[in-house]
């Protein structure tokens, strides 16, 4: 099992920035991949950010050159740095997980998610 711990969000004006942590307790090796998801009321849940252990990272076009995800192994925590922020990127931000499990599928984990909101 892994934990997922999110917090940071909160309420912040148009152009701000936000730096919310995510931290992973647990059985936390044979990690494949981390990554942030958001989602929005009414829409589906969209990927926000992932990172690989080989520090290979991807974003989709609607936040790249904005967002900013990484990881520092020795705490555990993986982080999203959010600058230049729009109205639109206002949504529940998860974190989340892939996991090589020893059966040799890979599982998801979910945090709770932290509310961010973009507003004036």
């Amino acid at each position: 099992q892994v934990r997922l711990v999110e917090s940071g969000g909160g309420l912040v004006q148009p152009g701000g920035s936000l730096r919310p942590p995510c931290a992973a307790s647990g059985s936390i090796s044979s990690i494949y991949r981390m990554g942030w998801y958001r989602q929005a009321p009414g829409k589906q849940r969209e990927l926000v950010a992932t990172i690989t252990n080989d520090g290979n990272t991807n974003y989709p076009d609607s936040v790249k050159g904005r967002f900013t995800i990484s990881r520092d192994n020795a705490k555990n925590t993986m982080y999203l740095r959010m600058d230049s922020l729009v109205p639109e990127d206002t949504a529940v931000y998860y974190c989340n997980v892939v996991k090589l499990r020893p059966a040799g599928d890979l599982y998801n984990y979910w945090g709770q998610g932290t509310q961010v909101t973009v507003s004036s």
